[in-house]
């Protein structure tokens, strides 16, 4: 079910991509090796293709909001399974894991919308500018 605009879904990346950043120290399981740097790069790639992204967010608008999504979705798994990649399972996984799942869940309920003419009906079906 399409219920996140391309808005929504870019305030959460930039909280996401914090939160990933912030995790291996928030939540103690930063010791230097891949359990850390996994997070804290995914979380970095996720908060520059969201600048880079076309979408009301975005800075540099490189990105069509699709590859965004596509993105997502390569990352999404990738986050998920590291644990199991890099090995660090059996210190830790579910950070990672839940991350990984939030994102590809927030992907495929990403609705992105067609960009001729999207933007000016929805200001107009909603009765006001940005």
């Amino acid at each position: 079910m399409k219920v996140l605009s391309t808005r929504t879904h870019g305030i959460m990346d930039y909280l996401v991509g914090l939160l990933l950043i912030a995790a291996p120290f928030i939540l103690d399981f930063d010791r230097g090796g891949a359990e850390t740097w996994v997070p804290i790069i995914v979380g970095a790639v996720i908060i520059l293709q969201n600048l880079m992204t076309n979408w009301e967010v975005g800075a540099f608008r490189a990105l069509s909001p699709n590859m965004h999504i596509t993105m997502d979705y390569l990352i999404g798994i990738f986050l998920a399974a590291s644990p199991w990649i890099f090995n660090f399972d059996e210190y830790v996984y579910l950070p990672h894991l839940i991350v990984g799942i939030v994102i590809l869940l927030q992907a495929m309920m990403t609705r992105v919308v067609p960009a001729h003419g999207a933007v000016t009906n929805t200001r107009m079906h909603h009765g006001h500018t940005h």
